[in-house]
């Protein structure tokens, strides 16, 4: 629990499908190694040493917002943010666990490394 916010009260009125994708997510992550979940106001931060992953819940999908050190061009990326000269914030939206492709594995991966 961080503040008054907690991992559950993010999954409060979503499908229970939100929930399973968030579960998938984490479970490929810890196959990375350990991390640690903080939920806050509108969002869980997924930590290693730093921020990994940020992830916001809606009705019927998860949008993840990933850190990398370069532009990410494809169509699947929904918004990108460049926050420094090496820094890239990209959002994807995952709607199923077919989403879950070798292509945001390897995504996800690269956060993981850069979160060291």
């Amino acid at each position: 629990m961080s503040g008054n916010f907690s991992v559950n009260d993010h999954f409060i009125n979503k499908d229970p499908a939100v929930r399973k994708l968030y579960d998938r997510l984490l479970k490929i992550l810890n196959r990375f190694g350990p991390v640690k979940e903080s939920p806050k106001k509108t969002s869980i931060h997924i930590d290693r040493r730093s921020a990994l992953i940020g992830v916001e819940t809606r009705r019927d999908c998860i949008l993840l917002t990933l850190k990398a050190d370069h532009a990410i061009d494809s169509p699947r990326i929904e918004k990108t943010e460049r926050i420094s000269a090496r820094r890239f914030y990209h959002k994807v939206r995952v709607k199923s666990a077919k989403d879950f492709d070798a292509e945001l594995k390897a995504w996800l991966k690269d956060a993981f490394v850069l979160a060291e």
